[in-house]
This record gives C-alpha cells, sequence and structure tokens, in this order.
C-alpha cells in the first residue's frame, strides 16, 4: 500500500514541527525539489534546551492489518533520524524507530512489529506497535547535537 509518492507535489497535508514549540531554536522546511523528491532540511540547535525537527504527515485512518513492514526510498547525509508511526494522531505518543542514512538513495525497510512507544524521547511502558491501523508518520531528527541536515525522500509504502 502506497502512503505516498509525492507525485503530485502536493504537500499540504505534511507540516514541520520543531522544538520551537518548547523554546527550542530548531528551523527546517520541507519543499518537492526539481526530481520529484520531497526535502526536509534544516539546522537543528540546542539552545534553550531545544535539540529536534520534525515533519510530520497526518491521513484518514488507515487498515494496515495485512502489512507488517513500512519501506521507504530516502537519500540523507549519513546522519541517523526516526521514523514515528501514530495509530491514533489525538494520542500523545508515537511509536519509533531510528534508521541511518547514507549520501546515495537507499530503500530502508522497518518491520512495524520493532517500532516502539516513544513520548518527548522516553521510552514508554506500553506494548509496541500493534500494526492494525495508521493515522499519522512523521520523520524526525534529534541526535543530541547540533547539526545541518537534509533527507529526500522519495516514496513511502507498506508491505
Amino acid at each position: 500500500m502506497l502512503l505516498t509518492d509525492f507525485s503530485n507535489k502536493d504537500l499540504s497535508n505534511w507540516y514541520i514541527v520543531n522544538d520551537v514549540v518548547m523554546g527550542g531554536r530548531s528551523d527546517a522546511i520541507f519543499y518537492m525539489n526539481d526530481d520529484s523528491a520531497a526535502v526536509f532540511k534544516g539546522s537543528v540547535s540546542l539552545e534553550n534546551n531545544g535539540g529536534f525537527s520534525m515533519v510530520k504527515y497526518n491521513f484518514e485512518n488507515r487498515d494496515i492489518k495485512d502489512y507488517s513492514k513500512i519501506v521507504f526510498k530516502v537519500k540523507g547525509d549519513n546522519k541517523r533520524y526516526q521514523l514515528r508511526l501514530q495509530s491514533d494522531i489525538n494520542q500523545m505518543h508515537s511509536f519509533i524507530q531510528y534508521f541511518q542514512t547514507t549520501n546515495d538513495w537507499q530503500i530502508i525497510e522497518l518491520d512495524l512489529e520493532d517500532f516502539y512507544p516513544s513520548f518527548r524521547g522516553r521510552k514508554l511502558n506500553l506494548e509496541n506497535f500493534e500494526g492494525n491501523n495508521l493515522e499519522g508518520i512523521a520523520l524526525l531528527i534529534g541526535n543530541k547535537k547540533a547539526e545541518d541536515f537534509e533527507l529526500m525522500i522519495k516514496w513511502i509504502a507498506l508491505k
């Protein structure tokens, strides 16, 4: 099941959440490049207890019981990112898993059952992602250091 491939160049359901919501100073943009890839680019700052930048995509609830993996094509900057899943966008926590990028296009495949619950950087004492439904995904960088970043995304799908 394709979640997005950016072919329609519509980013209206995607939005940036930076640490400025907590007083931080990180900054990011999300845009389409000339190669029809979405680009998440910015700078993470540790000033004022900051340290993260995220781009989120919410959508209508999707039944994903028949899928066991999330697969996406990205080109990064040799930095570590989080992919975050939400089964209910009204919940405060997300289910997260880290992935490492390279400077080349790569297809990353993550098992849904390995996404664990987290809230504000802390692992929660709850069950891992149960994989019944999905209402939101996000990409986050927050490696506890000040750094510039750039992540290109071609598509995201379930398998």
